[in-house]
């Protein structure tokens, strides 16, 4: 169990860095900026190569949203979940503590901003509502679960789980950055609020519960396309 929660630790440690990293250097750099795209391409890359490297450990959930998805679709015990929710958590505030420490070295530096934090209505970086976040998280992490739970099952190709996971999330990233900056991970969420502060830990809360909602539903109905019992 304790080398399961390192995996986790690590694994989202790597999420919010590489991923929210990109976002604070260089999303916006002066001219040679990756955006939204280059953005959404990070946070794809930094679960790919975390699912390779330490996925056969853990799992490789990082995330507290699949730990809870999995748990509905009968793959993953009740007595483990919150340990990983736990070390997901510290692993991203770990991440949100090095992108501070790098960020604040910069020239000119005088405040953090929005440090890739998610956001609703005045903190969505294109003006959404917060009914349009709830249904575009609940949504995305909806169908990120499916596509994680379709792709670990025993008659799914081998070896390219990680590849697809990765692939959706680009995709997720690459659709909702404009609504919420694209959370559908509550410890990347929690990570990034504690240090911009302010209104966007008052809307935290979204950032728990449509992911977990999206997760939850999700492993329920693969329960009937994919069978509780058949093996991952």
């Amino acid at each position: 169990m304790t080398k399961k929660l390192f995996a986790e630790f690590f694994g989202t440690f790597w999420l919010v860095l590489g991923g929210c990293g990109s976002a604070v250097f260089a999303a916006a750099f002066p001219e040679l900026g990756i955006g939204f795209a280059g953005v959404a391409l990070a946070f794809g890359l930094t679960v790919l190569t975390m699912a390779y490297a330490v996925g056969h450990i853990s799992g490789g959930h990082f995330n507290p949203a699949v730990s809870f998805g999995l748990w509905a679709a009968g793959k993953f015990q009740l007595k483990e979940l919150w340990g990983y929710i736990i070390a997901q958590v510290i692993g991203a505030i770990a991440g949100a503590v090095i992108i501070y420490l790098v960020v604040v070295g910069r020239s000119g530096f005088t405040d953090l901003g929005g440090f890739a934090a998610n956001g609703y209505g005045e903190l969505s970086p294109g003006g959404y509502s917060m009914v349009s976040a709830l249904i575009t998280e609940f949504i995305m992490t909806f169908f990120f679960l499916l596509v994680i739970i379709g792709v670990i099952h025993e008659k799914a190709p081998k070896g390219f789980a990680p590849l697809a996971i990765g692939l959706a999330l680009t995709l997720i990233h690459l659709i909702s950055i404009p609504v919420t900056n694209t959370s559908v991970n509550p410890a990347r969420s929690t990570s990034q609020a504690i240090f911009a502060g302010g209104a966007y830990l008052s809307q935290l809360w979204l950032f728990w519960v449509a992911p977990i909602l999206g997760g939850i539903v999700a492993g329920w109905i693969s329960r009937y396309l994919f069978g509780k019992n058949e093996k991952l």
